[in-house]
C-alpha cells in the first residue's frame, strides 16, 4: 500500500464509543517493513473494551510496538482495518491522522520537552481548548497524579517517577478516547518500578481511563492488566486474563514464555480426567475436551507442586535458587522409561534445601494444564502403538493432587 487514500480532512474521533462498540478494534491487520518484507504484524484481530487496562506482551521484535504505532496513527497499517472509538481511523479507504484520533501516547523515554515547565508540558496538547482554560487543566490533572505543587518546576528537577506521573498527565489531559503506553516503566529501577507502576495504574482506575500497554515484562502484565494479549513473531498467541494465561496457556510459546513451566508428554485416560506421563497419572488435570487416548502436553506450573509426605512424587533436588518469596529447586524424578526427568519446583522459604536431599511432591492439578495448541503443532492425535507414552505402564498410580 503507498499511501493514505486522499479526501476530506476528517474531524476528530467523538470522545467515546458507543456502548456496542469496543473502543479499539483491529480487524486482521499486518504491516511489514523493508528490506526483506519483514512482517512485524501480520493479521491481528483484538478488541480494547472500555475501561480496561490491556497489555501486549511478547519478546523484543515480536510486533507489540508496531501494534501500539498502529493503533496511534505513526504507522499505516498494509492490510485490515482499525477502529478507535466507533470510528474507521485507518483501512483501505480511510485514514485519520495521529492527532486527530483522541488517543495519548505516553513514551518509554517520557519525551518530555526540557525546556518548558511541567505545566507547560501538560498544557501542550491542550490546543482545543481556550487559552485562559488549559491553565486550570493541567493543574487539575496534575492534581489528580498528585503533582500539583510542581507545575513551575521543569522536567531536570523531577525524579524519574515524577517524569512519569507528568508523562501520564499529558497524555490524559486532552480526555482521549484510550492511552497508549509504551514499556513505561522500563527506565525506572526496581524499587521505583513497582511503586510507580502501582500509582500509574490506581490513576488510570480512578480516571476510568482504557489504556493499552506494550510490555516484555510477564511480571509488570500479570499485575496490572484486565487481559493480556501474548504476541509472538508479529501474531497474537493468546488473549486472557492474567491467570487465564498462566494457568491455561494455549500454546508452547505462552507456556514458556508467561513465567517457568515444565511440559510433559501424556495420553488422556478415561479415569477422572486423568493424564497419564511417564510419572503415573496426573488426575483433575484441564483436558480441554481432549477425547480419551488423545497425545496431549501438559503444561505444570512450579506453583503447583507441594512438598508434602506421601505426595506421589518422589526426587532428589539438584540444585535451589533462593528468591525471597520462594526456593526454586530443579528436581530429578524417576522416570517410567528409565534414567530421570527433571522438574522446576517452587518450595516454601521457611526452610532451607540442600542438594542432593529428597523430596516428595504433590501436584495442585490447579496449575496443570493441557496446551491446546501443541497438540497440533507438535503433531499429536490419538494415542498409537508407537507412542513411547501410550506404550507406558498403564499400571502406574495416580500421583495424588490434592483434593
Amino acid at each position: 500500500m503507498s499511501g493514505p487514500m486522499s479526501g476530506p480532512e476528517p474531524g476528530p474521533v467523538p470522545s467515546g464509543p458507543s456502548a456496542a462498540e469496543p473502543v479499539i478494534r483491529l480487524d486482521g491487520v499486518s504491516k511489514q517493513y523493508w528490506p526483506g518484507p519483514v512482517d512485524a504484524v501480520k493479521d491481528v484481530s483484538l478488541d480494547v473494551r472500555e475501561g480496561e487496562i490491556l497489555t501486549l506482551l511478547g519478546p523484543s521484535g515480536c510486533g507489540k510496538s508496531t501494534t501500539l504505532r498502529l493503533v496511534a496513527g505513526f504507522e499505516i497499517p498494509d492490510a485490515g482495518e482499525i477502529r478507535v472509538g466507533g470510528r474507521l481511523a485507518a483501512g483501505p479507504r480511510a485514514w485519520i491522522p495521529p492527532e486527530k484520533r483522541g488517543v495519548g501516547m505516553v513514551f518509554q523515554d517520557y519525551a518530555l520537552f526540557p525546556h518548558l515547565t511541567v505545566g507547560e508540558n501538560v498544557m501542550f496538547g491542550l490546543d482545543r481548548l481556550p487559552r485562559s482554560q488549559r491553565p486550570s487543566r493541567a493543574r487539575e490533572v496534575l492534581g489528580i497524579v498528585d503533582l500539583a505543587p510542581f507545575f513551575d518546576r521543569y522536567p531536570h528537577e523531577l525524579s524519574g517517577g515524577q517524569k512519569q506521573r507528568v508523562a501520564l498527565a499529558r497524555a490524559i489531559a486532552p480526555r482521549p478516547v484510550l492511552v497508549l503506553m509504551d514499556e513505561p516503566f522500563s527506565n525506572l529501577d526496581a524499587h521505583l518500578r513497582d511503586q510507580v507502576r502501582d500509582e500509574v495504574v490506581g490513576i488510570l482506575r480512578e480516571t476510568g481511563v482504557t489504556c493499552v500497554f506494550v510490555s516484555h515484562d510477564q511480571r509488570d502484565a500479570l499485575a496490572i492488566s484486565d487481559r493480556v494479549a501474548v504476541m509472538n513473531r508479529g501474531r497474537i498467541e493468546q488473549v486472557g486474563t492474567p491467570r487465564e494465561i498462566y494457568k491455561h496457556p494455549e500454546s508452547i510459546f505462552v507456556a514458556t514464555f508467561v513465567g517457568r513451566t515444565n511440559l510433559l508428554a501424556g495420553v488422556v485416560q478415561n479415569e477422572d480426567g486423568c493424564v497419564l506421563t511417564d510419572f503415573g497419572s496426573f488426575c483433575r488435570v484441564d483436558r480441554l475436551g481432549m477425547p480419551n487416548g488423545s497425545q496431549v502436553l501438559v503444561a505444570v506450573r512450579p506453583d503447583g507442586f507441594e512438598a508434602t509426605a506421601g505426595g506421589g512424587l518422589r526426587g532428589r533436588i539438584l540444585t535451589t535458587l533462593y528468591t525471597g518469596a520462594h526456593v526454586e529447586a530443579e528436581v530429578a524424578i524417576p522416570s517410567a522409561h528409565g534414567g530421570d526427568r527433571k522438574l522446576i519446583v517452587h518450595l516454601p522459604p521457611s526452610r532451607g534445601y540442600q542438594p542432593g536431599e529428597t523430596v516428595e511432591l504433590r501436584l495442585d492439578p490447579d496449575f496443570a494444564s493441557v496446551v491446546r495448541n501443541a497438540c497440533h503443532s507438535l503433531g499429536f492425535g490419538s494415542a498409537s502403538a508407537t507412542s513411547p507414552v501410550a506404550n507406558s505402564s498403564a499400571s502406574a498410580s495416580p500421583v495424588a493432587a490434592g483434593p
